[in-house]
C-alpha cells in the first residue's frame, strides 16, 4: 500500500509543482472528495464496483467536481484512481502527498503541546522559533496538555524540544538520582 500511496503522491505532486497549482487547495479538494466518499456508502460503493463502468464512474465525478470547483488536475487524478481502480488508497494518497509537497516547498511539520490555548502572538513566536531551529517553514498544530504543568513541548519530526516544567522536573530527578 505505501508503495502505491508513494507513487501516486509524487506524481500528483510533480504535477501540482509543475502547473503552479495551489498545494494546499489541491490537498483541500482531495480532502472534500474523500470526505464526501466517507459520508457515503452509495458513492463508495459506485467508485469502488468493478461492474460498473469507468465513464459512469467518471461521470459521477464530473457533478462533484463541477459542484464543489474542483481543479481540473485534481479532478484528473481522481479519474486515473477510478479507473485502475484504486480509490480505496485516496486517503494514504493524501496523507503521502502532504509530506511530499511539505519536502519539496521546504516545511517542516511541528507539533506543539502546551497546558493552555496560546494566543495568535504566542503561536507566532514558536513558529518563528521552529524556524530559525530547523531551517525550513513551519506547519504547527497545536494540542494542550494539563500534565505538562507549564510551558511546552515541540516535535519536529522524531526531534523533541522539550521545554515543560514536567520535563524539567524529570531531568533535575534524574540529576539527582545519578
Amino acid at each position: 500500500m505505501a508503495s502505491v500511496a508513494s507513487t501516486y503522491s509524487r506524481a500528483f505532486a510533480d504535477v501540482v509543482l509543475s502547473a503552479r497549482l495551489n498545494a494546499d487547495r489541491s490537498v483541500a479538494e482531495l480532502r472534500t472528495i474523500a470526505t464526501l466518499m466517507a459520508q457515503s456508502s452509495d458513492l463508495r460503493r459506485v467508485w469502488e464496483n468493478p461492474a460498473i463502468p469507468a465513464d459512469q464512474k467518471r461521470r459521477v465525478l464530473d457533478v462533484i467536481a463541477e459542484r464543489n470547483g474542483i481543479l481540473k488536475q485534481v479532478k484528473n487524478l481522481v479519474a486515473v484512481l477510478i479507473d485502475h481502480r484504486r480509490m480505496h488508497f485516496l486517503e494514504p494518497i493524501i496523507v503521502q502527498l502532504e509530506k511530499e509537497l511539505d519536502a519539496r516547498l521546504g516545511f517542516a511539520e511541528a507539533q506543539i503541546v502546551s497546558t493552555r490555548e496560546l494566543g495568535d502572538a504566542e503561536k507566532r513566536g514558536f513558529e518563528t522559533q521552529v524556524e530559525k531551529l530547523t531551517g525550513k517553514k513551519v506547519r504547527a498544530h497545536y494540542a494542550q496538555d494539563a500534565s505538562l504543568l507549564g510551558g511546552a513541548i515541540v516535535r519536529v519530526g522524531s526531534t523533541i524540544y522539550d521545554g515543560s516544567v514536567k520535563g524539567q522536573l524529570q531531568r533535575i530527578k534524574e540529576a539527582i538520582s545519578s
